[in-house]
């Protein structure tokens, strides 16, 4: 998820169009679900790609030398549609339901995903990348591996680090001038949000309605979870983005019974809602945390009101470091990962990514849409549609830096994230490149006995829309401390119960055990 967040005909660029189009005709492309005029019978000149967000500043600029150089190198152009984040899940749904033919579009299990694959609105792509040379060679044959769902890959993966992991980004400053220094633990994390709360008198965690389910209930750690933080060895699935989580038994493998349990029956669950409810009461979290979005509580944090926000291990979150110093030009932030055993802690990880660039199988041309992902993955095309026109909207800085010149920024994660291509920013913090850097190792890592399983909905699917309704209204509120603990979950498992849980759990333990038995 965002937490946040590319003139002549080049010699690879020429190669790489003759190899994507000598070994499509060679395979027919039977596998991408049409051909180049698939579905609509109108040139395939231009490429239609669907993009979350607003367009970047200067866009049109960098937009008019990346058409000039796709035509030059492989005859035809884009034209992204950007459809504002607010809508983009329910918009981007329609746009395939209605039967639309766009070409590719930005995809995850937290947007439609599993309804795509289920109504097989995507493209498989994965015996299509091999194919394409300068695509293939910057994916990870372990990341394409782990991302597969039932022996097949339905996008493009787009990640720049090895593992996503969530932690904490906050005001180093805070930290020094109330004596913690570098903060290595939960227990000194908590203390400084309570001295932060006593001295500073601003907002010490901002907390989003995005975020209610991963603050305790998320693999392998729950944000908010001491417990998980010190045994970060957890496998968390539920049916649906915003379903029931189950927690599955980690010895799986070997007794062959993945066992899933309701959330609140695994070890520290009950006890991390208490502190997150006290940290409520206290106002150690914003009170408006269910109403709030991600972009505002970014807006605040800042502006200097507020102290800890989310962050996620892809180098993004130094950018905040800028316009904060706007407010307070003595600020300072740190990246806390705050795993027993810190960097040596090894916590589970599925590899799975967070963003997927699809395939839409009533697009114009499937070929092209793969030669569009194999002509982003060469550097030169990358940094332009990443980061702009080089001396004008960025410049390089050393080999693996840049500066950002204007206010240019492009979802790269919606179209042209490559690990071994991605730059860091300029000002990236010492304690985020040195956490960015471990999340690059797969070896810092162990493999979440469940990394490849994703539990398929049809069999329950109106249970699970049942259930889910029930921890939106009930879930919601408990996760984020607004209710009573034992009121709360009391309410829950009565609306949980009433709307299916016991079908959700019957039919996770069978898929479960099936994906382990198949191992």
């Amino acid at each position: 998820m965002p937490a946040t967040s590319p003139a002549g005909l080049s010699r690879r660029g020429f190669l790489a169009a003759g190899g994507g189009l000598s070994l499509a005709a060679a395979f027919g492309l039977s596998a991408c679900g049409g051909s180049s005029t698939a579905g609509s019978g109108k040139s395939a000149d231009t490429l239609a790609l669907l993009l979350p967000g607003d367009a970047p500043k200067g866009w049109d600029a960098v937009l008019a030398k990346v058409n000039d150089k796709l035509k030059n190198d492989l005859g035809f152009t884009i034209a992204p549609q950007f459809i504002a984040w607010s809508n983009y899940q329910q918009q981007s749904l329609l746009k395939f339901t209605a039967g639309e033919n766009f070409d590719t579009a930005l995809q995850a299990r937290w947007l439609n995903m599993v309804q795509l694959v289920a109504s097989k609105s995507l493209v498989p792509v994965g015996e299509l990348i091999a194919k394409y040379p300068n695509l293939s060679k910057n994916l990870d044959p372990q990341l394409l591996e782990q991302n597969k769902w039932k022996g097949k890959l339905y996008g493009i993966p787009q990640v720049n680090s090895a593992a996503r992991f969530h932690h904490f980004s906050l005001r180093q400053d805070l930290a020094d001038k109330l004596g913690f220094g570098d903060i290595t633990s939960f227990d000194q994390l908590e203390k400084y949000w309570y001295d932060v709360k006593q001295k500073q008198k601003i907002t010490p965690v901002g907390v989003s309605s995005n975020m209610p389910k991963l603050l305790v209930a998320f693999a392998p750690v729950g944000w908010l979870n001491q417990h998980d933080w010190e045994n970060p060895h957890v496998s968390v699935q539920s049916f649906s983005g915003g379903s029931f989580p189950f927690y599955l038994a980690q010895d799986g493998k070997s007794t062959g019974s993945a066992h899933p349990i309701p959330f609140w029956e695994a070890p520290g669950v009950v006890d991390a809602l208490r502190k997150v409810r006290q940290y409520y009461l206290d106002g150690i979290i914003n009170k408006d945390a269910l109403n709030v979005d991600s972009s505002t509580i970014q807006s605040q944090f800042e502006a200097g009101r507020i102290a800890t926000r989310w962050a996620m291990t892809d180098g993004l979150s130094s950018q905040s470091l800028a316009p904060l110093r706007k407010a307070v030009p003595s600020a300072q932030l740190a990246n806390v990962v705050p795993l027993r055993g810190g960097k040596d802690a090894k916590p589970n990880q599925t590899f799975q990514a967070d963003n997927f660039v699809v395939l839409n199988v009533k697009g114009q041309s499937n070929e092209r849409a793969m030669q569009l992902e194999d002509w982003v993955s060469i550097k030169e095309n990358h940094d332009l549609l990443s980061y702009g026109i080089e001396g004008t909207d960025w410049k390089p800085v050393g080999t693996d830096k840049f500066e950002q010149l204007t206010g240019y920024g492009f979802p790269g994660y919606a179209l042209c994230w490559r690990q071994k291509l991605e730059l860091k920013i300029k000002d990236i913090t010492p304690t985020e490149n040195a956490w960015f850097e471990w999340a690059q190792n797969y070896a810092n890592f162990t493999l979440d006995p469940y990394a490849s399983f994703v539990p398929d909905v049809t069999p329950v699917k109106r249970q699970d829309s049942q259930v889910a309704a029930a921890m939106t209204q009930y879930g919601n509120p408990l996760w984020i401390g607004a209710v009573d603990v034992d009121k709360g979950l009391d309410t829950l498992k009565k609306a949980v119960d009433k709307a299916g849980l016991a079908d959700l759990q019957a039919e996770m333990d069978k898929q479960a055990n099936a994906y382990l038995k198949g191992q």
